[in-house]
């Protein structure tokens, strides 16, 4: 080769060098939701708790896009990059990004036209505050404020309609004070609605999803009246209710799987705050370091925010323990989380949770036995005064009943934790117990005055990841009404909603825990995405109990002997809502309805594990259309 041919072979060299090199083609939206999210959102375990595609189908891009960027779905995504996200949110849509989607929300439709009505004595009158309409979680309405009864009941119709937008989950129960419904929604909002009409008194945006039961109570000082609540992302927020300004908002945990799910309990100006957590959902993952968080409940100054005091569920912190076969990891003790509202008891100055499934163990040998658990706290300090565990060594994470996932423990349990609030009552003769049931199926009677010795257990179901009583029982002077899941699917593909297996509503005595009648599983029929499990909470009234299902359908019955007195078809996708939003109903799951003034107020649509989406709240009252 010449010197010539030496040079320009260089410069040839420098040249190829120099030229761009071809850029890798970035990966489509179906390409990285197959690689990021079909593991959870198309998998067949029925204890992931995951919309599926066609679900989430009905969404926008831009709520979805917020979930992967801010909302629950943040630590899942976090290894997409923006534009990622964006083709992932599309894809899931199958519509494009709007140009406006960075932009803020306008204000809904629907503003009452007299703005702001006087809210200078709301506690007066009759009202729904909080998730168990007391803070003894009873979830029991007297007939005064109630103003409906087992004669009257049948005559109710739809009032009004109210639509979140951009979501497939109605999932937080309203509460009613002073003329008005607070509640939360998938729509990252709280909104303030006139009780009569739905118009909006106000909408404020929260950071993330809203799933608690709001709760109202007068300022310090007489300045007014705040509402309470908790978000997926674990802040505690305190808002004028008068006008939605922001009072404070508190960060209650920082590990980044924790939610704050149960609602949050006031009383005597401190809000009692439990927190739970997603971190059973992340566990799947094989690189996942799991576990390593503890359920917790705080006290904090409702004025303020200021935290008075946080007593973990576990009391030792998490250590490492083993890796699992590639090598991550692992910790322990883990889990224990509250999902349900603190039961407040001033006689014995006690606040009383419920626990949920362990994640890990501090070894293979025995896990924390405060999970699956009730425990009474010193109200002042948060000292653990006693608790009583009924099913020991349940320590699982997402996958392991099917053995697919590398980071179980040995021999996982069930999961059979506890989803709802400890009721705290008593019986004619003054004796008083907790009453409480589980996903394992069976109902328990503690006392609470005996260190929460047993007083009677009774199985009314199989139980299950979703089975046994989900989200609320309710209780009246005479009997503990019990509402069952027991939720199956179907074996075959696609993955479908068992709808010959589930359900049932039971009254039990509560003396004995004597089952005094059951209603059994109303049949589906030909009857798409439907399932007779009841899991939603049921609520109490003189004479009739509520109970809706994952049918869609929200029906009465009566508190003697069980006999239908009234029900409802909810899930439609016709709904005209006062807001303007497309509204439609689905499934019913997590909250119950509450019943205040002659009125009934419900969420409906619940987009998880096959039931059928919803975005609305539905208002019924006496008289016609």
């Amino acid at each position: 080769m010449t010197a010539l041919s030496t040079r320009l072979g260089g410069f040839a060299l420098l040249a190829l060098a120099l030229s761009p090199l071809p850029v890798p083609a970035q990966p489509s939206g179906a390409e990285l939701y197959a690689r990021a999210c079909a593991q959870c959102h198309d998998s067949r375990d029925t204890e992931i708790r995951a919309p599926r595609f066609e679900a989430m189908r009905t969404m926008t891009p831009e709520a979805i896009l917020r979930a992967l960027e801010s909302g629950s779905m943040k630590p899942f995504a976090q290894n997409l990059s923006a534009a990622e996200r964006a083709a992932v949110a599309v894809h899931i849509a199958g519509r494009a990004l709007s140009q406006q989607a960075a932009a803020v929300t306008p204000a809904p439709d629907g503003r009452c036209v007299e703005g702001a009505r006087d809210f200078v004595r709301p506690m007066e009158g009759p009202g729904w505050n909080g998730w168990g309409a007391d803070i003894a979680n009873t979830r029991f309405q007297p007939a005064q404020a109630a103003g409906l009864s087992a004669e009257t009941v049948g005559r109710l119709r739809l009032k009004w309609a109210f639509g979140f937008e951009g979501t497939l989950s109605a999932d937080a129960q309203p509460s009613v004070v002073g003329g008005r419904v607070f509640v939360g929604g998938g729509d990252r909002k709280v909104h303030a609605l006139d009780a009569k009409t739905g118009c909006v008194h106000w909408s404020f945006d929260t950071d993330a999803v809203v799933r608690t039961a709001v709760s109202v109570g007068p300022r310090r000082g007489g300045s007014g009246f705040a509402v309470y609540f908790g978000d997926v992302a674990a802040h505690a927020y305190a808002l004028d209710a008068a006008t939605g300004a922001l009072l404070w908002k508190v960060k209650v945990e920082s590990h980044r799987a924790a939610r704050v799910t149960g609602a949050p309990t006031l009383h005597d100006g401190v809000l009692y705050v439990p927190v739970s957590s997603i971190e059973e959902a992340f566990g799947a993952r094989s690189d996942y370091q799991c576990c390593s968080f503890r359920g917790s409940v705080l006290a904090l100054d409702a004025e303020t925010g200021a935290q008075i005091w946080k007593a973990y569920t576990i009391a030792d912190e998490p250590r490492p323990t083993k890796q699992n076969s590639i090598g991550t990891q692992l910790f322990g003790p883990a889990g224990a989380a509250i999902w349900s509202a603190p039961t407040i008891d001033p006689a014995r100055g006690a606040v009383y949770v419920a626990t949920g499934n362990a994640y890990s163990r501090a070894n293979d040998a025995a896990g924390a036995d405060t999970s699956d658990a009730v425990i009474a706290l010193d109200m002042k300090t948060g000292r653990r005064l006693w608790h009583r565990q009924v099913t020991p060594d349940d320590a699982y994470i997402v996958g392991c009943i099917g053995g697919r996932a590398l980071n179980c423990p040995d021999n996982p349990g069930p999961d059979h934790d506890f989803g709802q609030s400890p009721i705290l009552t008593s019986l004619p003769d003054g004796r008083r117990m907790l009453v409480i049931a589980q996903k394992s199926g069976v109902v328990h009677a503690l006392d609470p005055d005996r260190e929460g010795q047993i007083l009677w257990q009774v199985r009314v179901g199989k139980g299950g990841a979703l089975g046994g009583s989900q989200w609320g029982s309710a209780v009246d002077k005479d009997r503990v009404y019990v509402a069952l899941s027991d939720v199956r699917f179907t074996s075959g593909r696609p993955f479908r909603l068992d709808p010959g297996a589930g359900g049932g509503l039971f009254g039990l005595d509560l003396a004995t825990g004597r089952v005094a009648w059951s209603v059994p599983p109303v049949p589906c029929g030909e009857r798409a995405q439907c399932s007779p499990a009841l899991s939603a909470a049921v609520t109490v009234i003189p004479g009739v109990v509520f109970s809706g299902g994952v049918s869609g359908f929200l029906r009465a019955y009566a508190t003697g002997d069980g006999r239908l007195l009234w029900e409802v078809d909810t899930a439609r996708d016709d709904y005209v809502a006062v807001n303007g939003v497309r509204a439609r109903g689905g499934a019913m799951d997590g909250p119950g309805p509450t019943v205040v003034d002659g009125m009934l107020y419900v969420t409906s649509g619940y987009g998880v594990w096959g039931g059928k989406s919803g975005n609305v709240l539905l208002a019924f009252g006496l008289g016609g259309d």
